[in-house]
């Protein structure tokens, strides 16, 4: 965490979600200028900037006449709170969407809670608009955690357009690209989202020049070993990493430049709206499929139908912003139970625009030749062992049809 003081004071804090962008540029200015607000803007980074962009940001605020700016490295904090669930649980929102901005921020407004509890801020505010998912995951995070503190939201509350926006800025002296970009792009360690004109719709793809990752043309096929423990990436091609967030970051550069991990997302918005992203998420889509691919081999048929169930749940109650609920720490723990099997090592061929997991190696492999091959006579038990077994496994459906034939009969 990085903090430096400006000059201006008035007493009154406030901490303000702070990304350099149209919005929180006008809060800054509005809440300082107009509403005589003590500033302290803070940036929460999950793996989306460089730190060239995060002194660029810092400098930004600055300007604005903010009183502190801090800068909060929560990379590895994000992955060990949220990311690793989403990996343990193999969580795909409608079994699309790996939840890329959703998670990162609920990760974002915890720690800007947790910097207004530091600070006894009196009020802490955002830039969401009324229009997304953003606004509630934020208000109720803050609800939640700093109780009593208002929840001051100018572009929500002002129902301002992005013209209004720059124009009050113009007026204030405000030098900063006001151009639109044509996709906006929202980059984090669990992925990266893109909207523009062709997601506004219920039909039309992205062009192949909107996606911030490019297609490396001259890539070969190349295939990788991915080394997993308790369910937590920790190598890959046997070069091992400090922490799993790092080897996420490390898998991206590797799986980037093979375009894969691409698609819309088309979902339900917490206030009950469709909505359409797109999104990459090489690094986080090869994790899953490998992570779940392994799970196959080392846990039971149950436990696999369990955590389904539970994964579906949880990954649709933290889209809508409902990390602080005991009962995700609940799923978590369960989670964390199934995981204590699963290691070993994962095998994925990478191809432009896809991947295959060609296969697994681990000590808990449930495939062991010890038991017998599939499709043959196993060495455990005896057709006559399976025999018995099958009369008794299906009585309770055999009696369920003599009763209801001998009914039919009488009627």
């Amino acid at each position: 965490m990085s903090n430096s003081t400006g000059e201006n004071s008035t007493g009154k804090k406030l901490v303000l979600g702070f990304s350099g962008g149209l919005d929180t540029t006008f809060c800054a200015i509005y809440l300082t200028r107009e509403k005589g607000y003590d500033v302290h803007s803070v940036i929460v980074n999950t793996g989306g900037f460089s730190e060239e962009e995060l002194a660029q940001i810092e400098a930004h605020a600055y300007k604005l006449g903010v009183t502190t700016h801090t800068t909060i490295d929560a990379v590895k904090d994000y992955y060990n709170s949220i990311v690793k669930y989403l990996v343990f649980g193999n969580v795909l929102k409608n079994n699309t969407y790996p939840l890329s901005v959703s998670a990162e921020r609920l990760s974002q407004a915890l720690n800007i809670a947790a910097h207004a509890k530091k600070l006894d801020a009196v009020a802490v505010a955002h830039g969401s608009t009324g229009a997304g998912n953003d606004q509630v995951r934020f208000d109720m995070i803050f609800n939640t955690m700093i109780p009593g503190v208002e929840i001051i939201t100018p572009i929500r509350d002002l129902r301002l357009s992005r013209e209004a926006e720059i124009e009050y800025l113009k007026k204030h002296g405000v030098e900063m690209n006001f151009e639109k970009a044509a996709y906006s792009i929202n980059k984090g360690l669990w992925g990266t989202s893109v909207g523009g004109k062709e997601t506004l719709k219920s039909n039309g793809m992205l062009p192949e020049s909107a996606w911030p990752t490019q297609l490396d043309r001259s890539a070969e096929p190349k295939n990788i070993k991915l080394s997993f423990t308790k369910g937590e990436l920790t190598a890959i091609d046997g070069q091992t990493f400090a922490h799993p967030s790092e080897a996420i970051q490390q898998l991206q550069k590797i799986a980037g430049g093979y375009a894969i991990g691409r698609g819309v997302h088309v979902g339900d918005t917490i206030i009950g709206i469709k909505g359409r992203v797109g999104f990459e998420a090489a690094a986080p889509m090869v994790i899953l499929k490998a992570h779940h691919a392994l799970e196959k081999h080392v846990l039971t048929k149950w436990q696999l139908n369990l955590k389904d169930q539970l994964s579906q749940f949880y990954g649709n109650w933290l889209h809508e912003g409902q990390i602080m609920d005991p009962v995700m720490r609940d799923v978590e723990a369960f989670f964390e139970s199934t995981q204590q099997q699963v290691t070993g090592d994962v095998f994925v061929e990478l191809l432009p625009y896809r991947f295959v997991v060609t296969g697994i190696e681990s000590q808990f492999d449930l495939m062991s030749s010890k038991f017998g091959s599939y499709g043959e006579m196993n060495n455990g038990w005896t057709g006559e062992d399976v025999r018995g077994f099958s009369k008794i496994f299906g009585n309770q459906t055999g009696i369920y049809h003599l009763i209801k034939d001998s009914a039919n009969a009488e009627n």
